[in-house]
C-alpha cells in the first residue's frame, strides 16, 4: 500500500521540474457560498494540468533499461501530454494512445511534444487495451494514468503543496476520474490533519468512484459523453479505490449544466481557464451539493486544457443555466405592428433578444395569430420572470419550454 513516505520521496524526485502552483484566495467565491475559498491553480502547470506531477515522478523510477527502451501510455489527453513533455525532457521515447474522439487540442499538444501518437478506438477503454498489448509486443513500460502507485504518489504532492500553503483549511474539494489524484492528495492530508475532510466530485453521467465504493470494487459502467471528458474514466483503479474508501469523506456528482456553469464563473470571476473536469469542485460547491458553511475550503482546479471550439458552448449552456440566457414563444395577433410592440416592450424591460422566429400554421394557435420564439439575455432568473409576467399583463400569451 501507498505511504506518506511515498510521496514525500515522489516531492524530492519531482520538486525541481514541477511549478508550485499558487492557492489564491478567492473574495467572491467565498461571498456566493459562505465559506473561506482558495484555488489550487494545477492548470498553470506547463502542460496545463496536475498530471504532469504523477508522470515524471513515474518516469524518474524507470530503470535504465526500461528508459532505453521507451514508454507507452493510454489517455485522453492530459496524462499523454504530461508523459510526452517529460519523456522528452529526459531523452525516452514515448508513444501515447489517444481514443479517436479526443479534445483536438490534447491531440495537438501531445503530437507537439515529441511523442509518437496513435489513435485507436472509441474511448479510453479502447485505448487503454491497444496500448498495453502494444507495451507487451514492443517490450515498452506501460504507465498507467491511475492505478499505478508511482503516478499516485506524484499526484499526491498536491496535498503536501495544500497543507504547506494553508494548514488551517477544512475541506478539500477534488475531482475524481480515475482516483489517482485524490488517492493520492487524501492519504497525504489525512496523515498531515485527520479532521480534514476529502470531498470527491464526479460527473453525474460517468460515477464511476461512486459506484464502485456501492459495490466494493471497482466496476465498468457503460460509455458517456461529458463536458468534464477529463474524468470521463468507465473503471476507477484498484489501489486508487483502496484509497478512496480509507480516506475520502464524501463522493458528490454534478450535472452538465452545473459544470457549464463553473466553467463560466471560473472563466468571468476568477479569470481562470478550466477545462470541465476541473471545474466539477466547483459546480458541487455552489450548488449546495456538500454541507459546508463558514469553513476554509480548497478547490483542486486540475486543468485548464479545453478546446477553443468547445468554449463557446460550454459558455452558453453555463448562461442558460444561470438564468441569463432564456428562450420561451409569445403567440400574438397577426397585425403589423405587434411583433414591433412585443420587441419594444421586451427592450423597454431592459432584455436583449438574440434570436427571433415566427411560426404561423404550427401549434394551436387561432388563424388570426402567430407564434413568436425568442432567446433572450437577460441578468437572472429573477429578470426572466418579471419579463414573463409584464409581457402576459399586456396580453401577450406566453409559452415556456
Amino acid at each position: 500500500m501507498l505511504t506518506f513516505a511515498d510521496v514525500e520521496k515522489a516531492r524530492e524526485r519531482i520538486r525541481d521540474q514541477i511549478y508550485l502552483s499558487p492557492l489564491p484566495y478567492s473574495e467572491t467565491i467565498s461571498g456566493m457560498t459562505g465559506n473561506r475559498v482558495f484555488f489550487k491553480l494545477d492548470n498553470l502547470q506547463i502542460t496545463g494540468s496536475f498530471k504532469e506531477r504523477g508522470a515524471l515522478n513515474r518516469l524518474l523510477t524507470l530503470t535504465k533499461d526500461q528508459a532505453r527502451r521507451g514508454v507507452i501510455a493510454a489517455s485522453a489527453g492530459n496524462h499523454g501530454m504530461a508523459v510526452a513533455f517529460h519523456s522528452r525532457r529526459l531523452n525516452i521515447s514515448s508513444t501515447i494512445v489517444i481514443p479517436v474522439h479526443a479534445p483536438l487540442i490534447k491531440v495537438g499538444r501531445v503530437r507537439l511534444y515529441g511523442a509518437q501518437t496513435l489513435l485507436h478506438g472509441t474511448d479510453y477503454e479502447a485505448a487503454f487495451t491497444e496500448a498495453q498489448r502494444l507495451s507487451q509486443e514492443k517490450e515498452l513500460t506501460f504507465l498507467h494514468a491511475f492505478n499505478d502507485p508511482a503516478i499516485i504518489a506524484g499526484q499526491g504532492t498536491v496535498g503536501l503543496e495544500l497543507y504547506e500553503q494553508n494548514s488551517d483549511l477544512d475541506a478539500v474539494i477534488v475531482p475524481v476520474g480515475g482516483g489517482g489524484l485524490i488517492g493520492g492528495t487524501a492519504l497525504v492530508l489525512k496523515a498531515l490533519n485527520p479532521r480534514i475532510r476529502i470531498i470527491g466530485v464526479q460527473a453525474e453521467s460517468i460515477p464511476s468512484m461512486k459506484a464502485a465504493l456501492e459495490r466494493g470494487e471497482p466496476v465498468k459502467l457503460p460509455p458517456a459523453t461529458t463536458i468534464a471528458d477529463g474524468i470521463a474514466v468507465r473503471k476507477v483503479g484498484e489501489t486508487p479505490l483502496a484509497l478512496v474508501k480509507q480516506y475520502v469523506d464524501e463522493i458528490v456528482t454534478v450535472s452538465e449544466g452545473e459544470v457549464a456553469n463553473a466553467v463560466l464563473l471560473l472563466l468571468e470571476i476568477e479569470k481562470t481557464i478550466a477545462e470541465g473536469a476541473a471545474a466539477v469542485p466547483l459546480a458541487a460547491l455552489i450548488n449546495k451539493k456538500l454541507d459546508l458553511s463558514n469553513k476554509n475550503i480548497a478547490l483542486i482546479i486540475s486543468g485548464g486544457n479545453i478546446d477553443v471550439n468547445l468554449i463557446s458552448r460550454i459558455i452558453e449552456k453555463g448562461l442558460i443555466q444561470d438564468g441569463r440566457l432564456s428562450r420561451f414563444s409569445a403567440v400574438i395577433s397577426d397585425r403589423p405592428g405587434n411583433l414591433a410592440r412585443l420587441a419594444q416592450r421586451i427592450a423597454d424591460l431592459g432584455a436583449n433578444i438574440l434570436q427571433i422566429g415566427q411560426s404561423r400554421g404550427f401549434g394551436q394557435m387561432a388563424f388570426d395569430e402567430t407564434e413568436v420564439e425568442l432567446v433572450l439575455e437577460t441578468t437572472g432568473p429573477a429578470h426572466i420572470e418579471r419579463i414573463r409576467n409584464e409581457l402576459s399583463n399586456q396580453g401577450f400569451k406566453i409559452r415556456t419550454d
